[in-house]
């Protein structure tokens, strides 16, 4: 997965949680959840860090913080996992239609 990619699926993310407005929060990391809600918002809130983790081309972490994201996706029913995997794939060309005779 490119960084382009990334950023789309980070978008897709985005989107998703500004739809069930869920606003960005950074849930404190010494505390057990409270909420799914919370989990959603802290998610929400990391997608900014992320975009900056592709600035600072730290790969890894961000591959770690989005397989997060779409784990609390998963776990508090926001999508299935094939979404989940369907928003990672590379896009895929269709071959060209040469036509025929």
């Amino acid at each position: 997965m490119d960084d382009a990619k990334i950023l789309e699926v980070i978008e897709i993310y985005r989107k998703h949680f500004q739809s069930k407005e869920l606003e960005e929060i950074d849930y404190p990391h010494n505390l057990l959840l409270d909420s799914p809600e919370n989990g959603l918002r802290h998610c929400h809130g990391m997608l900014k860090k992320m975009e900056k983790h592709i600035e600072e081309k730290r790969r890894e972490k961000n591959f770690r913080w989005l397989g997060f994201v779409q784990g609390v996706l998963f776990a508090f029913r926001q999508y299935t996992l094939e979404d989940l995997m369907n928003h990672s794939r590379p896009d895929v060309e269709l071959p060209e239609n040469k036509g025929g005779d």
